[in-house]
């Protein structure tokens, strides 16, 4: 008996057989059941996702002696011929070798005849974007009002080339690539039935290099098994499709982010000579630098389905370590090099410049660390710190002029010394340190509400009142004693006491307002000059030093206040 390719030998004879379509065959069995078929249908997608085995299943179960039914009995002589080829009423034609003008006008002189033995006379139309524009024009009104006893079905992988007034005439079904785990259940059914032994390992393989094609996957099985037999290693299978190319990127990839340029351009000479197409290396690596990214993002799951368990485990090891921007500016790389690699006449030296910039470049901080770390360092410069001359782990403090308080005490506020002490007595300790900690509670809990109440000054708290005082026409003085703001702000004070507290807003009078205005102001020229130093500790040159010289002390911070805005020193 002759030997049929797997592809064809397991090719789809009913609509429960066809793989990863699932929206396309839903919606073709209920118009069968219900009677809806239409007279022109146009299925597009990649190659090998079952577009002309549809229209064979389709065409079988309208022409089925017991039908139209949903499922072809596949016995009848109707359902034999078809799944044969030999049928009469089924014409399958190839629109690359039968795309002229001739072709179609001896189709509609055919189309006027009924069918011969079955229901329905129905031509399927292979790649028929390939037709000329000429053929296209004479099929417009036979494909409009065809016979009641015809129907087209036409599959194309280039639906962009088909005219929009056939589209127009067509029911059209995309089908979709078909995932790796669908392609990998229908390859382990084959070697099942075919008594082959192969691990899930080789199978992921295998249904990778489909590429989303089951067909293309099926023939790749088909050639591993005439290469190994019925008994199929993974070395043989990494042998036959190149399978040890993959582990030059995990490599790569850990050299890269080691910061070790050396190592990088070692294995790319190794690629280099175990002939791989540097073009095609790039490509992997690109698609592979971008599966960090997903994993970091995602850490793992659909996404990165088409990946075995064991490379998705490789993927966050190597990327626990670093920062999500890191990774995300490695690609950028790679993204933007990209064209260059594919024009070049020498790529390999393109690769390795690429991967040297990548080993170099500096790890990037997270946008939420950076913003934690100036809090950290705003909130030591507002809190008392050593003295002027000691020696701390960030360096020796410099002389610097007294401290103004971070808010006004209750007495310079309100008048009140003695019902200020009383307060800050009855809240357990220092009314400043009180305030701090409440301010970075509701920070946490809601930062709108936060950045209204930060303008305000602590006025005390004491027997479940806390009394925040804004000067009278204050922006955020009748918001913060409207609902909702009042409600949650309640809310949150509870919460962060552990007891019942009301908030009060209290307007400030007179001399509380001009010493709040002025407070600010002294607060706003140390902010300027904190932010200075803070700019200064954190200039990458001055990072750069302390990487290089290792243990450096940092004995002086200068801010020069006549700088123009943006050029502090």
């Amino acid at each position: 008996m002759e030997y049929r390719v797997l592809a064809r030998k397991w090719r789809p004879q009913t609509f429960e057989n066809v793989v990863g379509q699932d929206h396309v065959v839903k919606t073709l069995k209920n118009a069968i059941r219900l009677g809806r078929v239409a007279h022109a249908y146009l299925f597009s997608g990649p190659r090998g996702t079952g577009k002309t085995s549809v229209a064979r299943v389709l065409a079988k179960a309208l022409n089925c002696a017991t039908g139209p039914a949903e499922i072809p009995c596949n016995q009848c002589s109707n359902c034999r011929e078809i799944t044969e080829g030999i049928s009469l009423d089924v014409n399958e034609i190839d629109g690359a070798s039968n795309r002229g003008i001739d072709e179609v006008r001896e189709l509609r002189e055919t189309i006027k005849y009924a069918p011969v033995s079955s229901r329905y006379r129905i031509y399927i139309i292979d790649e028929v974007h390939m037709l000329t524009k000429e053929a296209f024009n004479a099929l417009l009104k036979t494909l409009e009002e065809p016979p009641p006893h015809a129907i087209f079905m036409f599959a194309t992988t280039e639906i962009y080339k088909v005219p929009a007034t056939i589209l127009s005439r067509c029911q059209h079904f995309d089908f979709r690539r078909i995932p790796l785990g669908k392609i990998m259940d229908n390859l382990r059914g084959i070697a099942d039935s075919e008594g082959i032994t192969i691990s899930n390992t080789g199978l992921t393989w295998i249904a990778r290099a489909g590429q989303g094609s089951i067909r293309d996957a099926q023939s790749v099985f088909d050639q591993m098994i005439a290469f190994s037999g019925m008994e199929i290693a993974d070395d043989d299978v990494e042998t036959l499709l190149g399978v040890g190319d993959r582990k030059f990127l995990y490599e790569i990839s850990a050299a890269v982010l080691a910061g070790d340029a050396a190592r990088c351009l070692r294995i790319v000479d190794e690629v280099y000579y175990a002939g791989v197409d540097i073009k095609y290396f790039y490509q992997m690596l690109l698609d592979h630098f971008m599966n960090l990214v997903m994993m970091k993002i995602t850490g793992g799951g659909e996404l990165l389905s088409d990946l075995s368990d064991h490379e998705q485990e490789e993927l966050k090891k190597q990327v626990s370590p670093v920062t999500r921007e890191t990774l995300q500016y490695l690609a950028d790389v790679l993204m933007a090099e990209e064209e260059n690699v594919r024009k070049s006449t020498e790529p390999r030296i393109n690769l390795e410049y690429v991967l040297s910039k990548m080993a170099f470049a500096e790890p990037l901080v997270p946008m939420d660390a950076l913003i934690a770390r100036m809090e950290d360092l705003e909130k030591r410069l507002r809190t008392p710190g050593p003295k002027a001359g000691q020696t701390t782990s960030h360096g020796t403090v410099p002389e610097a002029a007294p401290r103004t308080a971070p808010f006004p005490s209750p007495d310079a506020a309100s008048g009140t010394s003695h019902a200020g002490a009383a307060e800050e007595t009855a809240a357990g300790g220092s009314g400043g340190q009180q305030w701090d900690e409440f301010r970075d509670f509701l920070k946490k809990k809601s930062r709108p509400l936060w950045s209204k109440l930060e303008p305000g000054t602590f006025l005390g708290y004491a027997d479940g009142n806390l009394r925040i005082g804004f000067p009278r026409g204050h922006v955020f003085f009748e918001t913060l004693q409207e609902k909702p703001d009042s409600e949650k702000l309640a809310k949150i004070a509870r919460e962060h006491f552990h007891s019942e507290v009301t908030v009060t807003i209290v307007p400030l009078e007179g001399n509380g307002a001009r010493r709040e205005t002025a407070v600010n102001n002294g607060q706003g020229n140390m902010m300027k000059a904190g932010e200075r130093q803070r700019q200064a500790l954190t200039h990458p040159r001055l990072q750069k030093v302390i990487d290089v010289f290792g243990n450096v002390k940092i004995t002086e911070v200068k801010v020069n206040n006549k700088s123009e805005p943006g050029g502090g020193k």
